[in-house]
């Protein structure tokens, strides 16, 4: 897998994703302001000054996963205010990742491998997109629509192979939705093999009073709603993508969310591997 790559754009502007080799998987994608310097040129002092302020944009990831190359005008999302006033920008970490296409002509079954690492699907679409693939021997009527998408597609695959080293899913009708009727369709899967890891949630506070209690006085537990907002990203740039990672559960790693309050780290992730 490639390293790790970061792209900065100020509010306003359009963000570029590219992969030279492989596709976009992004690792983590935040709208807002967490240094005073980024994006400031021309800023009054204070629409630079709150530099606690950040938000996840999930939908980068939705629109960017499985190209190689995404242009975005992120600024033109419907986003919540994380801190209105500020002048924000939006942060993605993506990685280039290797991928394998498997084509297969409806009726037939299309087998993934990945030997002894794991599938993870990046895109899938079941229906019709060209009129060439899969079309020998087939009536023109049967291969004139090229604009025709199961919407369910990467789910039911994702849901067959994700995890394994290999699986088998049949291109039909009986399997997908039939949104062309008419149609000759045909499978078309992007996917990974990998063992490596991936980072789904990161939480670092205090969201009970049991947790990590031992030794500490009651006023070091009793605030239950303290996260640090950042946290996804900081472990995500650590750790995605590595066979292996440490991150040490401390202020000076992550920001102190709430002072006098005894925090830990909880860290919810895959390796991958079965």
């Amino acid at each position: 897998m490639a390293g790790t790559e970061t792209v900065i754009t100020c509010y306003g502007l359009v963000q570029r994703l590219s992969c030279e080799d492989g596709v976009i998987i992004v690792q983590s994608a935040t709208y807002g302001r967490t240094d005073a310097e980024i994006c400031s040129s021309n800023r009054r002092q204070q629409e630079l000054a709150n530099t606690d302020c950040s938000r996840t944009v999930p939908r980068i990831s939705d629109i960017c996963n499985g190209k190689k190359v995404c242009e975005i005008n992120p600024h033109t999302f419907s986003l919540p205010d994380p801190c209105f006033g500020t002048y924000k920008y939006f942060t993605t970490i993506y990685t280039c990742v290797p991928t394998q296409t498997s084509v297969t002509c409806e009726g037939g079954y299309s087998t993934l491998d990945c030997g002894s690492d794991v599938i993870e699907i990046i895109s899938a679409n079941y229906g019709r997109t060209n009129t060439t693939i899969c079309s020998t021997g087939r009536p023109k009527y049967q291969v004139t629509k090229s604009n025709c998408f199961a919407q369910n597609t990467v789910a039911k695959v994702a849901e067959q192979c994700d995890g394994k080293s290999q699986c088998s899913v049949r291109a039909s009708n009986s399997v997908f939705s039939d949104t062309c009727a008419g149609t000759y369709k045909y499978l078309n899967v992007t996917y990974s093999c990998s063992n490596l890891i991936k980072i789904y949630d990161v939480i670092y506070g205090r969201s009970d009073r049991t947790t990590c209690a031992a030794g500490h006085k009651y006023g070091q537990i009793i605030n239950t709603d303290c996260s640090d907002r950042n946290a996804y990203a900081v472990v995500a740039k650590q750790c995605n993508g590595k066979n292996k990672c440490l991150v040490h559960a401390s202020n000076s790693v992550f920001s102190d969310p709430c002072p006098g309050t005894s925090k830990y780290l909880i860290i919810s992730h895959s390796c991958k591997k079965l």
